[in-house]
């Protein structure tokens, strides 16, 4: 692990391992194309010439053609990543020996984790991006002075959304943000086919096991829990839902899928995933429950949902079995395995999202930037959402992109959408 300190333009693990990122950054652009074509659109004009951007984003492949993006837009960029957990070291290493400032490493302290976001705001940004918001937060409670030169900020994530617009609703936000998690092209597909095919190759990667027949318990009924749901259920899983939403719950059901409270889900679930964003949502007395050999993990953005502290309590030794696996040897004799230490299992134990569906998110981000660069300063300091014109501009450029075409309306079809005098 590095040592932090204040005098580099970067710190990441290990700077050697920048062409093997650089090769992981090309696969990704490979399957970017969306972003690819806007990178080469505005690498002309340049809009975002003069502006800051403060970024705090996993870290991966996919984030770095984004990076570089912004940067071919004009922009000075400054990185850190939003989970301590979720850095791919090859890929940061690649960024740095590029030129960007980036403080991100796999593996790092809370302490660590606050410093490197501290590090990107030196630049004293103009914009800022975040999946989380805990960027925006170290801003508005450290760094009070920068607000000022900020237009604005854009997050990616339903967590930092639901925040902020808290944030906002107290009047404490000092800035507008772009919710980027609100559009379609994000939140319907990153969340759903990227949340579940990551979340499941995080499972597999730490434990190998066979999903066909398994109870697989999915925690929170949201788009992330959808994709999860579907996924395990594609593989052979049967796929149990908690929820605590009615409509949610009623969802589940109808798309059928077996709905239990998480108490009896506890006692019957071979594997179980938490994708609600809310803490404690696997506590003492659902361990108490479980069966032995039950596998637990998360996929929502912090590492509250499964309640670690009282498990390591009921627990008379720990030890790692795997990489990203973890066995809770119980009092009783009963183990129970922890993946990725409750941090999101798509990303400390796999890649995160495939390339394809982040070509859209991050599209979305870019779209958000070049706003925020032009009206920030107009817009009231609240929580956004992207005009629904740019939403389907790039859903319409990756149907090109992929082939396919789709229909549209006539004059007259689109007259008879507000033609409200034809009758029956």
């Amino acid at each position: 692990m590095p040592t932090a300190t204040k005098t580099e333009p970067y710190k990441v693990a290990d700077l050697s391992r920048a062409a093997e990122g650089r090769l992981l950054i090309d696969w990704a652009e490979s399957r970017m194309p969306v972003l690819g074509a806007l990178r080469e659109k505005y690498r002309q004009t340049k809009p975002l010439r003069g502006q800051r951007i403060a970024g705090c984003l996993h870290v991966t492949k996919e984030t770095a053609v984004l990076v570089e993006t912004l940067a071919a837009a004009g922009a000075e960029v400054a990185w850190s990543g939003c989970n301590p957990l979720s850095t791919n070291d090859a890929v940061a290493a690649a960024l740095a020996a590029s030129g960007v400032r980036v403080y991100a490493w796999h593996g790092q302290s809370v302490e660590d984790f606050y410093w490197c976001i501290d590090q990107t705001l030196g630049i004293r940004p103009t914009l800022t991006l975040d999946d989380g918001a805990d960027l925006i937060f170290r801003l508005h409670s450290q760094h009070q002075d920068l607000l000022a030169h900020v237009l604005g900020g854009s997050e990616e994530t339903t967590t930092g959304v639901q925040r902020l617009k808290a944030m906002a609703a107290d009047g404490k936000l000092a800035y507008p943000v772009i919710g980027v998690n609100e559009s379609e092209t994000k939140w319907d597909f990153d969340n759903v086919y990227g949340t579940g095919q990551s979340s499941l190759d995080g499972i597999l990667r730490a434990t190998s096991v066979l999903l066909a027949g398994k109870n697989f318990v999915v925690a929170g009924y949201g788009h992330c829990g959808r994709g999860c749901a579907l996924r395990a259920a594609g593989s052979g899983a049967n796929v149990i839902v908690t929820e605590i939403k009615p409509t949610a719950a009623l969802k589940a059901a109808l798309e059928g899928y077996r709905v239990l409270p998480m108490d009896e889900a506890a006692a019957i679930g071979d594997i179980f995933i938490t994708a609600t964003g809310m803490k404690d949502v696997i506590v003492r007395r659902h361990f108490e429950r479980m069966k032995d050999g039950a596998i637990v993990c998360n996929t929502g953005h912090y590492d509250c949902e499964v309640n670690l502290k009282e498990l390591g309590a009921m627990a008379r030794s720990v030890r790692t079995l795997r990489q990203n696996c973890e066995e809770y040897s119980l009092r009783d004799g009963r183990r129970i395995y922890v993946l990725a230490k409750g941090r999101l299992v798509n990303l400390a134990a796999a890649e995160g999202h495939p390339s394809e569906v982040m070509d859209m998110s991050f599209s979305n981000q870019l779209q958000a930037m070049l706003l925020l660069a032009r009206e920030g300063k107009q817009l009231p300091k609240a929580v956004h959402k992207l005009p629904e014109e740019l939403d389907q501009e790039i859903a319409g450029m990756k149907l090109a992109t992929m082939g396919v075409g789709i229909d549209r309306l006539t004059p007259e079809q689109t007259a008879y959408l507000t033609d409200y005098s034809h009758g029956t």
